[in-house]
């Protein structure tokens, strides 16, 4: 077998999606000196903004995708909703990292849940629920409370069904749920974290520091870098995450999203092969942040140590009323302010996000970071 290939400055990296964390990826692939080439069905795309190229098509689109492949000269994708069998054709005809069987793994998550248990990391308790009857078989296995996910395409909380009691199951329309499912016991968290991790093609793995992430409304709300946990547990977040992207043989960078349990143990929620929104506060707390640790895996370069320069505060901004605060945050000093270039400010949407920097080992509690949020803090008790 051939070694991998190495691309240089001048090269030109083909993003799959015109999401915002192509468009971030874009413009830590122009600072390493490439071209990007965005493959997307949508006219005026965040990605679209600040790539050389654009491809419009549907992921499955087989012109497209061959057309889109004759200006690239390696593959990435910016999020998992795209198609594995487009992916794989691009496969044919370029290297595409991270690879198909990894998206396929974290498109579905009755594969992604058994693939981790095959690594050793474990998981909340759960069962498939394809069926009416399968959905007995799992209720009688894990009792209640529990809550049914649907396998793929769910995200920000949708696809998700929360069953407290056999009374909330009494009331669900069960014919009308969209099988397939998987059904999940509820877990006693202490606190929701992630690393992001990166594997070059060598097998160098980096990991940043392990980050708590608290949701609203199912969306993800603040991130804390790092997260405050005891020391030895954020190591032993960073070693699972590591195996699981060794396991999994990812080239590229990864998210692995966890639960924190009360008697101090470690979950694996889900994965994310790609860059995450978790990872955003390495954009202003670290030298080479999640973008660049992705471009260089992607493209075969070295990849240098995931090192914290400062702690850090991200809070996404989302819809209309947060995107209204933007000339507060603009005044107050220390926010840094990244918006992804959405035309329109729907409730629920990601629009943006704001990092507050603290000095390093200076996290605040939580009076503190609720004071250096300002204007953004009243808004999330609203």
């Amino acid at each position: 077998m051939s070694a991998p290939r190495i691309f240089r400055p001048g090269a030109t990296i083909g993003i799959v999606g015109g999401g915002q964390l192509g468009r971030m990826s874009a413009m830590a692939a122009a600072r390493l000196g490439f071209h990007v080439h965005i493959l997307t069905p949508e006219t005026n795309s965040p990605a679209a903004e600040v790539a050389r190229g654009v491809t419009l098509g549907a992921y499955d689109d087989e012109a497209a995708l061959r057309d889109f492949a004759a200006h690239v000269d390696v593959v990435t994708f910016e999020f998992e909703n795209v198609s594995a069998t487009g992916l794989a054709l691009l496969e044919s005809l370029r290297p595409v990292r991270p690879g198909r069987v990894i998206l396929e793994t974290s498109q579905d998550r009755i594969t992604e849940k058994t693939r981790l248990a095959e690594l050793g990391a474990a998981t909340a308790p759960w069962r498939p629920a394809r069926d009416a009857a399968e959905l007995d078989t799992a209720i009688a296995a894990l009792g209640f409370p529990l809550i049914l996910k649907t396998t793929r395409l769910g995200y920000d909380g949708k696809g998700q069904f929360p069953l407290p009691d056999a009374a909330a199951f009494a009331a669900l329309d069960v014919a009308a749920l969209p099988w397939p499912l998987i059904a999940e016991g509820y877990v006693d968290f202490d606190r929701e974290i992630s690393v992001m991790v990166a594997r070059g093609i060598d097998g160098t793995v980096r990991c940043f520091d392990a980050t708590q992430n608290i949701h609203r409304n199912g969306i993800l709300d603040l991130s804390l870098a790092p997260a405050p946990v005891a020391p030895e547990l954020a190591r032993a977040a960073q070693d699972l995450a590591a195996r699981v992207a060794e396991g999994l043989g990812l080239v590229g960078l990864m998210g692995v999203e966890m639960f924190v349990t009360a008697d101090g143990g470690l979950l694996v929620n889900e994965i994310a092969p790609r860059p995450h929104n978790s990872g955003h506060w390495t954009m202003d707390a670290c030298l080479a942040d999640q973008f660049e640790m992705h471009v260089r895996a992607v493209a075969g370069l070295p990849l240098p140590p995931a090192m914290r320069h400062g702690d850090a505060v991200m809070k996404n901004l989302i819809g209309p009323d947060d995107m209204a605060l933007c000339d507060a945050i603009l005044a107050s000093p220390g926010q840094a302010l990244h918006l992804y270039g959405k035309a329109e400010a729907r409730p629920g949407r990601k629009m943006g996000h704001v990092t507050i920097r603290f000095p390093f080992g200076a996290l605040p509690g939580e009076a503190g970071i609720s004071a250096a949020l300002g204007p953004l803090a009243r808004q999330r008790e609203s």
